[in-house]
């Protein structure tokens, strides 16, 4: 029941051109992930489903407030209509902290951490899909030097902050904060790759949270130890992490491959750089 109201929220939100509805279905996604957080009776899983209760709910309060706002100046509640630059600077920030981003990533790793592998699951897929299409939806309207910022800070900070950890849903926490940043900084370059970059990300994490489920791993020592038992899955694991890291010729190349050109064609070679060498620590813990 929860986890079909976790859909629904969702959905409403993709198919609402309202803000109030959209922020409706935010709300019932938001509420109806915090039980299936805390199921486990375990104080981790408690501490867990507060900090995403209290982040969350501080980022609705600020969309709601922006969304608003905007319609209170424009008259408008479209969507698509949010053009005052205050509002959609903070609107921008707000979907910046639903999703994970750096400088607003602290809740996602204790989060994943504290959660169970399929709550892990859903936190880092489905749950980023509606703040990603409303940003989507906005593109036109959002201010491109702040989502280029915030996109690289996430990369380069997803990539650093995971070297030193053991823990794999803490690690697969801030390959979500560096894939985040890739895929802000396709909505900057080309917007109808942002659709391409998600999707492909979500293969990925999908297929390789079900396989952390299939071998019960919860650290890398576990996953190590999993190769005599199941080859065939830690072969496919190590190619799915391998394509996480962006490795040619696997599928996670593409989009990188494709970002970087755009970035290039458009002058920005320096930031093009970045956003490659971002990718070097990532491939560290990966491999």
């Amino acid at each position: 029941m929860l986890l079909l109201t976790v859909a629904s929220g969702t959905i409403i939100t993709l198919s609402s051109h309202h803000w109030l509805l959209a922020w409706a279905g935010l709300e019932m996604n938001t509420l109806a992930i915090i039980p299936i957080i805390s199921k486990q009776h375990h104080p981790r899983a408690t501490e867990a489903a507060t900090k995403y209760f209290l982040t969350q709910a501080a980022a609705s309060a600020v969309i709601l407030f922006s969304s608003s706002m905007n319609a209170w100046k424009n008259g408008q509640w479209d969507i698509t209509q949010t053009s005052t630059p205050e509002f959609t600077m903070m609107l921008t920030l707000a979907l910046s902290m639903k999703l994970g981003l750096a400088p607003f990533h602290f809740w996602l790793p204790e989060v994943l951490q504290g959660s169970t592998l399929l709550t892990a699951t859903i936190i880092s897929t489905w749950q980023k899909l509606a703040p990603t299409i409303l940003l989507y939806l906005n593109i036109n309207n959002l201010n491109q030097p702040t989502l280029m910022i915030l996109g690289l800070f996430s990369a380069l900070l997803g990539g650093w902050l995971g070297l030193n950890q053991t823990q794999i849903r803490k690690i697969m926490a801030f390959s979500s904060i560096a894939h985040m940043g890739w895929i802000f900084m396709a909505l900057t370059t080309n917007p109808n790759m942002t659709l391409l970059t998600l999707i492909i990300y979500l293969i990925l994490s999908t297929a390789m949270f079900t396989a952390l489920m299939m071998t019960s791993s919860k650290t890398l020592l576990d996953l190590g130890t999993s190769w005599p038992k199941t080859p065939p899955l830690m072969m496919m694991t190590m190619l799915t992490l391998m394509s996480l890291g962006g490795l040619p010729p696997l599928t996670g190349f593409m989009p990188k491959w494709l970002i970087l050109k755009e970035l290039t064609q458009n002058n920005l070679t320096t930031i093009s750089t970045m956003m490659a060498l971002s990718t070097l620590p990532s491939l560290f813990f990966y491999l």
